[in-house]
């Protein structure tokens, strides 16, 4: 009976899906599991070996959960809206829905050949109208809703009119404009376009004019996270900066909740570093520094207040309000220039380049509040116009990077650390007594620090401030691919869709160029923008589309309840399934989709829709599978290709060359030849007869020819095999390089552990008969290893401990049913086809799937007996197995009896005998 593993594993699938093997139910007496992976966007290049680690590992929880009594929730969906999947398009030539269509289909196809347990009755697609839906209408809950900082949570815009209309905001500052104030009078009094503007100050999802990443090319706004080195992260596209009215989400008033939020969940210390850092919250002090000569005065916001004698200039973003108005004239067509090279860089670029010192002086000169010393005011780069307030006090013996601009630009250095200063590095001490700084020279820096703050808030220059680094995050896109938002705009104000009418879904067209200055493609739609309206009135919809972060921040809860039409989720079902218990993907969504999911999650419910507030319970970031790519060396200027060990005895060029025409390390020359029409004529200088190529370990990618498809391996070696195989790797958080020729190994593992139950020759080998001592123990112990194990995703070790448990009962030949069927049963997450097949061999009705997971039994692997050293006076001479139930009377006896302890004592009567119990056993004569 052989192990024709692709006919079992298509028999398999066909059958789970004909009988909804993983269908799952909202209602179930079981405790819940909640098992979900990043869903992936369907890229037309399909998936490679890389992809399918983390959606393998979830796989196997999943199972593993199953079987140990859980209702599992494990679906898969496909984040489709967003820049890719529309940059795919255009570079194809075809329309966005159809391209999506076909990828879904070819990545739907490579993950059923894997055998994944998702039910996939609950899958959903972010650009389906019938999901995007409920995108719509969630942004319409952001956008009426605003930040009850003193309830510290999100409330309905309604209640802050009534709070306007009693009290204005006297108690409520204003998030977007801190210097709006008004009374109940003001407000009752201003027009419904002046409320209007003021309200959006304070709404969760809001318009404002802000310095956007423009991208040209692709014709749209980039978040911050979309932008590499000055250019996009999709195509290398130049990225410049520009002034537009975008929609924002306001997820900097819930930056104190989603930093204690990390307390409550399991994410590993470097993803809450990541998020950490990226939210950046700090404590200081705003200080108001006049400007010589001119009403204007600088706001600056500085965690170092007791460093305020220290300034030597000031340091302003090319982009503050106040530059042109400060700028001399002398100086104008300095500032001018350098502004027009920051519009080049992007914000990652000017904050890690921190050894690149550039800037311009303003000719202005701020006033220090408290000395009246005149500090000359610059421009540079490394500062933000978002962080704080867009200027800085620098302080060069306090700061390096002051002190690095300080040096380069000329700027006389304060000493106001005395001998802590050496003057020829910065010295960013928070420690010790300050120099030369007025009222507070001689006092401990944190006592300066208070005494500072005090003075600044009594002489009414200034306030106690908390600052984050986080900004709020951009929600426009000026591209098709992407829901519509929910917005019509009468006479210019924004106003809600009646979330009856929606979905509002997104126009068919067949070229979607960007429109005029700026704005997206359904500008181009005139028929779609301009809307029926009373004389006098103008109707718009709102031409920018969605983010593709919007569908994925919280498609985890259209999971639970895909098919309501009534609401998004059923508050009674999200409360059944509550949190995700185990949500697996890449790092690289830190800062980008974890952060606004979790937002999501925060408002809806302070809203009342759920009853938790953070999204996850417990994330792992799966690691990268790197390429294993494989290289041949051209002769220099001709058509004849050397063999790796001979090529350092010629001058050659380092080619990349297809891994899947490789066999190991040899090159397949037929398939070479073929592979391209310039090699068809190929000559090769060969090493004893084989064509041996290099290798180098990089990121697996087409460009480099070293991605392998996962169809291709499964067809060869079983989709069983592929899974244990990517475990067996190594953890699933690490990186490791692929290398097919190591799946062997484990496609060898799979047919010995057929073999314990079927023989080529003879057929079914089980037997009925009852298990051995040493049977049960190895039986055992794997049931130990496998479960803790699995609990704790140590895939790798597991795929280990089977290997160790099969040759052990093939040593001891065993075949018995008792053993093999609880075998089957813990190997069924990670090999669940040939499980399936074998457990309906032996005679079981129902499914593996279904199965109790073995209750690990520690009588069965109790030690019973200990091999002990035996010496004599003290030298080792021999071991013998002793009961550990033997008293020390019996063990001396047992000891002195043996043959060759007898034959060492020459039969003299022993002076003691020394016994350790567990240890050991020495003879005294």
């Amino acid at each position: 009976m052989e192990y024709n593993f692709r006919q079992i594993e298509r028999k398999w699938q066909q059958h789970w899906v004909e009988t909804g093997a993983y269908k799952i139910s909202n209602t179930s007496t079981k405790p819940k599991c909640y098992v979900l992976d990043m869903f992936p966007y369907p890229s037309g290049a399909g998936l490679h070996v890389g992809h399918p680690l983390g959606y393998i590992a979830s796989d196997i929880y999943a199972r593993y959960k199953r079987l140990k009594g859980f209702n599992v929730l494990h679906p898969m969906g496909y984040d489709a809206f967003g820049l890719p999947a529309e940059q795919y398009a255009l570079e194809t030539g075809q329309h966005p829905a159809v391209t999506t269509e076909q990828n879904i289909r070819a990545f739907r196809s490579q993950l059923d050949n894997i055998g994944f347990s998702y039910d996939w009755s609950r899958e959903i697609r972010t650009s389906d109208p019938s999901y995007y839906k409920w995108t719509q209408r969630i942004f319409l809950q952001l956008f009426g809703s605003w930040y009850n900082r003193q309830a510290g949570k999100a409330e309905k815009i309604e209640t802050l009119v009534r709070i306007f209309e009693a009290e204005g905001n006297l108690h409520h500052e204003c998030p977007g404009d801190r210097a709006i104030r008004f009374s109940a009078d003001s407000w009752n009094d201003y027009t419904y376009e002046q409320q209007q503007e003021i309200l959006m100050e304070y709404r969760l999802g809001y318009l404002a004019y802000a310095e956007v990443n423009w991208c040209p090319a692709l014709g749209t706004v980039l978040a911050n996270d979309e932008v590499i080195n000055g250019v996009s992260e999709r195509g290398g596209h130049p990225v410049i900066k520009k002034k537009m009215r975008q929609w924002f989400l306001r997820i900097t008033e819930y930056a104190d909740r989603l930093l204690e939020g990390l307390e409550k969940v399991t994410f590993s210390e470097a993803m809450k570093d990541m998020q950490r850092n990226w939210i950046g919250k700090s404590q200081g002090a705003e200080i108001k520094f006049n400007i010589a000569g001119s009403m204007e005065s600088l706001v600056v916001y500085t965690t170092r207040p007791d460093t305020i004698f220290g300034v030597d200039f000031m340091v302003v973003a090319p982009e503050h309000e106040l530059v042109d108005a400060i700028t001399s004239e002398a100086q104008m067509q300095a500032v001018n220039d350098y502004k027009d090279y920051v519009q080049s860089r992007s914000e990652r670029e000017r904050m890690a380049d921190v050894k690149l010192i550039t800037g311009c002086f303003t000719g202005a000169y701020a006033i220090n509040p408290f000395d009246g010393r005149q500090i000359p005011i610059w421009i540079s780069e490394y500062v933000l116009a978002g962080y704080g307030t867009g200027a800085i006090m620098a302080v060069p013996c306090g700061d390096q990077r002051d002190f690095n601009f300080a040096k380069h630009f000329n700027i006389p250095i304060t000493n106001i650390l005395g001998d802590a200063f050496n003057g020829e590095e910065a010295n960013p001490t928070k420690e010790g007594k300050l120099f030369n700084s007025n009222f507070i020279t001689g006092v401990e820096m944190k006592e300066a620090m208070e005494m500072v703050i005090s003075k600044i808030e009594t002489l009414g220059i200034g306030k106690r401030q908390i600052n984050y680094k986080m900004r709020d995050a951009g929600f426009s896109r000026q591209r098709y691919w992407g829901e519509p938002f929910p917005i019509v705009y009468r006479n210019g104000v924004p106003e809600a869709m009646n979330p009856d009418e929606l979905p509002l879904e997104l126009p068919h067209v067949e070229h979607y160029t960007p429109g005029e200055d700026g704005e997206g493609p359904l500008a181009n739609i005139t028929g779609w923008v301009n809307l029926p309206a009373e004389p006098g009135t103008s109707l718009r919809r709102e031409t920018s589309t969605m983010p593709g972060y919007a569908g994925s921040s919280w498609y985890f809860l259209r999971y639970m309840d895909p098919n309501n039409d009534s609401n998004f989720c059923d508050r009674k079902i999200s409360d059944y399934w509550g949190q995700v218990d185990l949500y697996i993907g890449g790092t690289e969504h830190a800062v980008g989709h974890l952060l606004y999911s979790r937002m999501w999650t925060k408002v809806l419910f302070d809203l009342g829709h759920i009853g938790f507030d953070e999204p996850y319970k417990k994330l792992v970031n799966q690691g990268m599978i790197t390429g294993s790519s494989r290289l041949v060396y051209r002769l220099r200027g001709t058509n004849q290709f050397v063999s790796a060990g001979l090529r350092d005895q010629y001058e050659t060029d380092e080619l990349h060359v297809d891994v899947n025409i490789v066999d190991g390390l040899e090159l397949d020359l037929n398939a070479f030849k073929n592979w391209r029409a310039e090699y068809a004529t190929a000559q090769f200088i060969l090493e004893d007869g084989k064509y041996i190529c290099g290798t180098l370990t990089e990121k697996m990618s087409k460009r480099l020819f070293n991605t392998v498809n996962p169809d291709v391996v499964v067809d060869r070696f079983g989709a069983d095999t592929f899974r244990m195989y990517e475990m067996f790797l190594g953890p699933v958080e690490q990186s490791k390089p692929w290398e097919t020729k190591g799946i062997e190994g484990v496609h060898r593992f799979l047919k010995k552990f057929w073999r314990l139950f079927a023989d080529e020759q003879k057929g079914l080998i089980v037997q009925n008969a009852a298990p051995t001592a040493e049977e049960l123990k190895a039986l055992h112990k794997t049931i130990r290893k496998i479960e803790e194990d699995s609990e704790r995703l140590s895939f790798n070790t597991a795929v280990s401990g089977f290997m160790v448990c099969v040759n052990e009962l093939t040593d001891l030949k065993c075949h018995k049913k008792a053993i093999l069927e609880q075998l089957l049963v813990l190997l069924t997450p990670y090999a669940p086809h040939v499980c399936e097949e074998l457990w309906h061999l032996i005679g079981n009705s129902g499914s593996v799937l279904d199965a109790a997971f073995p209750v690990f039994d520690a009588q069965y692997v109790t030690e019973s007996t200990k091999e002990y050293p035996v010496s004599v006076n003290g030298k080792l001479r021999t071991t013998i197995n002793i009961s550990l139930e033997a008293t020390e009377a019996e063990v001396s006896a047992i000891a002195l009896a043996n043959e060759v302890i007898l034959k060492w004592t020459e039969g003299k009567p022993p002076k003691k005998v020394i016994f350790v119990k567990g240890k050991m056993i020495n003879v005294v004569i």
